[in-house]
C-alpha cells in the first residue's frame, strides 16, 4: 500500500464534530446501541448523523467472533478492515458536493448531496451477504449534469467466497441504485478488495495460503 491509497491511520479517524452537526462517531455510537431512546432530534434531524448511523449499524451486524478472528490475524502494524469501515463512514457522513439533477421545471434547483450517494453506494453491501463496502470514491466533475464520473470503491470479502461472482452482483446493485437516485454519467464501477476476512477460529492471513 502507498501513500495514495490516503487509508486513515489506525485508530485516528478525521471526523470532527462539526461534520457531524456538533456530534461525535463516539456519541452516535451510544445513541445506536440506546436503540435511539430517548429520542434526539439534533441527531434524528440530521443528515450526516443519519448517515453515520446507518454505516454504524451495517458494520454493528458483524458478529463479535468476526471481528475478533479479523483482528487477531492482523499483525498489530497493519490496519484491519474494521478500522477502514470506520474511515469509509468518515467520509460518507460528510456532505461533499452537491450533485444536480434534472429539474422538473425551469429555475428548479434540486440536488443530492455526494455523501447521500456515497450512502446508496455503501448500501448496495446489504444484497451481497459477507461483502462490506469501505472508502468510495468518485472521479469526475459530479457537480455538473452530464459529466463522466468514474466510481471507485474498496471493499472486503470474506475468505472461502468466489470473489468474483460477488464483486459481480456488488457493481450490478452499485449501477441500479445509482441509475435510481441519481443522474450521473457513469462510465464505470471499479472495485478494489482490499481485504479477505478470515474465518472465526481460523489463523494467520487467508490470502497467503
Amino acid at each position: 500500500m502507498t501513500a495514495e491509497d490516503e487509508t486513515p491511520a489506525p485508530h485516528r479517524f478525521e471526523l470532527e464534530p462539526e461534520d457531524l452537526d456538533g456530534h461525535t462517531i463516539e456519541e452516535l455510537t451510544d445513541y445506536l446501541e440506546a436503540g435511539r431512546t430517548p429520542s434526539d432530534p439534533s441527531i434524528d434531524r440530521s443528515p450526516a448523523c443519519r448517515l453515520a448511523l446507518d454505516a454504524l449499524e451495517r458494520l454493528g451486524r458483524l458478529t463479535p467472533d468476526l471481528i475478533a478472528a479479523d483482528l487477531a490475524a492482523e499483525p498489530e502494524t497493519d490496519e484491519s478492515w474494521v478500522r477502514r469501515v470506520l474511515g469509509g463512514i468518515v467520509l460518507e457522513a460528510r456532505a461533499g458536493r452537491r450533485i444536480p439533477l434534472a429539474p422538473p421545471r425551469p429555475n428548479a434547483d434540486l440536488v443530492i448531496t455526494e455523501g447521500a450517494v456515497r450512502g446508496l453506494v455503501r448500501g448496495a453491501e446489504n444484497v451481497v451477504p459477507g461483502v462490506l463496502v469501505g472508502r468510495c470514491r468518485f472521479e469526475g466533475d459530479v457537480s455538473v449534469l452530464g459529466t463522466p464520473v468514474r466510481v471507485l470503491v474498496d471493499v472486503s470479502v470474506p475468505y472461502g467466497q468466489a470473489i468474483p461472482n460477488l464483486i459481480a452482483r456488488l457493481r450490478a446493485e452499485i449501477a441500479d441504485r445509482l441509475a435510481a437516485h441519481t443522474q450521473l454519467d457513469i462510465t464505470a464501477i471499479d472495485i478494489t478488495v482490499r481485504d479477505v476476512r478470515p474465518l472465526p477460529g481460523t489463523e494467520g492471513d487467508p490470502v497467503d495460503r
